[in-house]
Parts: C-alpha cells; structure tokens; sequence
C-alpha cells in the first residue's frame, strides 16, 4: 500500500451507553404534514425521497395536518384508542403474572402499541399477517378473545395451541395472524409466498410480513424483498424499527443504508418511513400500502420508526446496554398519550373520559385473567394432555407414534 498503513475494520457505535446522557439529536423529525403523500401508482423511482423522511400527521399540539390526515374519523379514532389502552393493560398484568411464575416468558409492547393496532384497520378480512412476537396488537384490534391470549401464555388445559408455542406465539387463522416462529426473519419471506399464492388463485387476499430491525440482517429478509420484487406480490413489508434488537442498536443491523426503508430501492420496491408512535399515520400509510398491494402494483416496504420502551423480554435487562432514562427522551413520545391528546383537541374526549375508560378496561383484563386461571397456570390447575403431542402431527398417524401412544396410555 502506498501510504503504509494496514485495513481496518469500522464497527458501529451506539451514541451512548449506560450512565451516559440519551441523545436523540441525530433523529431527525420534520414537520407534521410535511410529507407528501404520492398517488397509489406512483413509480417507486418518483418517491425515493419518502425512504429518508418519516411520515407524521400529529403536530405538538395534537391537531392532525396534512395529505395523510383524514383517514379516520371520531369513533375510529377511540375505539384505536381503546385498543392500544387495552394493549397495554393486558401486558401490565401478563408482565405481573411471569413475575408471579404463572408463565416463564412475556415480551411487553409499551411504546409499540399504535403500530400493530392502528395497522390492523386498513386490512380487510381475510388478509394474513405473518407477524414477529411484538404484534399482539393485530389480535387485540382484530377481536381475538383476550381469554384466549392469556390460555396460551399460561399453557394449561384451554391453550388453543395445547401447549406447543413458546408464551406469546399465538396462532389464529381466522383472525389472519399466522403461527409466530422463534426463528428471527422466516415470517418475512412466508409472508412473500403467501401472497404470491393468493395472486396465483386470483384471489382478493393480500398478505402483511413483519420483522424488527435486528432481524433486517438475516438472509430471510433479502430473499424476501427478492422475490416480492420479481413477481410483484400482494404484500406489505414492515419493518418496526423500536431503535435496539435484544441488545444490539440499531446501527449493526442497518448498516450503511442510512434507514432501513432504503433497502427498498435496491430493489425497485416502494419505501416509506412513518411515525410510528402517531395512530394516523400509522393507519394512513397502511391504507395507502395495502390500496397498492390490492391493485396489482407490488409490494411496499414501510418503516416504523418508533421506541422499545421496556425490556426485549422478560429475560432481557435493558439497563445493561443503554441508559435507563433513554425512553423518556424519545422525541416522538407516547402514542396512546398523543391520540389521547388529538381527541382531546377535537373536542371528543376528556381527561375524565380517559380515566373512566382506562379503569373499565382495567376490569375487562382482570376479568379474562381470572377466567383463563380457571384453566390453569404454569404452574398450577390445568395443563393440555399429553395426548396432544401425537395430534395434527400427520394425517395417518405412522405405526411408531401409535405404539408411543399406547405404552403411555393416551
């Protein structure tokens, strides 16, 4: 080499640490309204800038501006209100439950809640997602029992999955929200051949993928966007980036992309980033995806940026790698408090409506835990027979596992 010197390696750097001051300087936010909001046919080469920007409808004051306000009206915008209260009631109280040892494992959604919930009302039934394990709130607005949620968290008897997921890795076909794998990125490229097939039958369904922003560097997430590309597919690709995987910031996964909605131009794919801790925008940019998905014009990757405020898990200490007051300096702040505050500015809600609402839903949630503990928790009443680990397995069931069966006399 001419100079001398050897190669070197760069190996990002989170801005803090744990004990330092959080600082979001670098986020850069523009102004509520802003943003463009381009035709549905748009060619994705007319829109690159939308993959550098984010989306926003809620300014400071809690008035909603701009093209992509709008899309909602003073009952939607309560009862989302209502889902993402009730999200966050039903983690409070399965976050106690684990503590309590009536579950091992319980990932939360606080901070996330306006993604999943606000993102379910732009499907139409029918549609599937292929979600990560932070989009409980795809059941909660879909109507998903919250019974039925908590029996399999505990496993016992009335689990509808009888015991064979981790805690929280619901399934539920009728509500379109697939089996969640623990394998990081394989929901993303399902997703994309779902759609592919819902094409191929020239059916009317379209098909939503989900992954974090740690899982963005596994190879499932190319091949994805690879094929989603190619043929066209009927999909929403979303990406939650909450700014940390388990432990890890967000700039290992990134890379040198700048946003992670840029990985869509390689790609010819449309990419958009939107606030994801304002409702609105939330719900806006997914009608506006799924309108595209449902016209034959491909698929669109949209980014959301928002905070993981707890811990990844249960079995995760935050405090470890980042500073324990991040959270509170997070500029796009908290999106039940921020729709709560747009109501409030319509002149639909009040405080006194809000408290009212936040103890009934209190009541609801503690009603379907004591009925799901009726069948039975970790550790206590009820558990799923032993009999069903030989069920659903294989159509005819082959001669081994009969004999299995019968030697332990289920």
């Amino acid at each position: 080499m001419a100079d001398g010197q050897g190669l070197s390696l760069h190996v990002p750097e989170p801005e803090v640490r744990p004990g330092d001051t959080p600082d979001f300087s670098k986020v850069v936010i523009p102004k509520a309204g802003s943003v463009e909001r381009p035709p549905i046919d748009v060619d994705p080469r007319d829109m690159r800038d939308l993959a550098y920007s984010i989306i926003r409808v809620l300014n400071r004051d809690g008035e909603a501006v701009g093209p992509w306000a709008g899309s909602l009206n003073d009952e939607e915008l309560m009862e989302g209100l209502r889902h993402m209260m009730t999200l966050r009631a039903f983690d409070a109280r399965m976050l106690m439950a684990q503590r309590q040892g009536k579950t091992s494992f319980y990932m939360q959604h606080m901070g996330e809640e306006a993604v999943s919930c606000a993102f379910r009302k732009a499907l139409e039934p029918g549609d599937m997602n292929f979600p990560t394990y932070r989009q409980a709130g795809l059941l909660i607005a879909g109507g998903y029992p919250m019974v039925e949620m908590m029996n399999q968290i505990y496993s016992n008897e009335a689990d509808p999955l009888k015991g064979r997921q981790l805690p929280i890795m619901y399934s539920s076909k009728e509500h379109g929200f697939f089996s969640i794998s623990g394998n990081l990125g394989t929901q993303f490229i399902q997703a994309v051949g779902w759609a592919m097939a819902s094409a191929i039958k020239n059916d009317t369904k379209i098909a939503a993928g989900w992954i974090g922003d740690g899982s963005t560097a596994e190879s499932d997430f190319h091949a994805a966007l690879v094929f989603a590309s190619t043929y066209r597919a009927p999909v929403v690709l979303n990406i939650v980036n909450n700014q940390w995987a388990i432990s890890t910031f967000q700039g290992i996964a990134r890379g040198g992309s700048g946003t992670f909605a840029a990985r869509g131009h390689g790609f010819g794919i449309p990419a958009l980033r939107v606030d994801g801790n304002d409702y609105l925008a939330v719900h806006a940019v997914a009608k506006w995806a799924a309108e595209r998905a449902r016209r034959n014009l491909g698929p669109t990757l949209v980014e959301y940026v928002t905070y993981r405020v707890g811990a990844h898990s249960t079995s995760d200490d935050p405090s470890a790698y980042r500073p324990k007051t991040e959270s509170d300096s997070w500029p796009l702040g908290d999106p039940v408090i921020r729709l709560k505050n747009h109501l409030i500015r319509r002149g639909a809600w009040t405080d006194d409506r809000h408290k009212q609402m936040e103890a009934e839903i209190l009541d609801t949630v503690i009603a379907a835990q004591k009925e799901a503990e009726q069948h039975g928790t970790l550790h206590s009443g009820g558990k799923p027979s032993t009999r069903d680990m030989f069920e659903g397995v294989y159509e005819t069931m082959p001669p081994h596992l009969r004999r299995q069966r019968q030697k332990a006399g289920v």
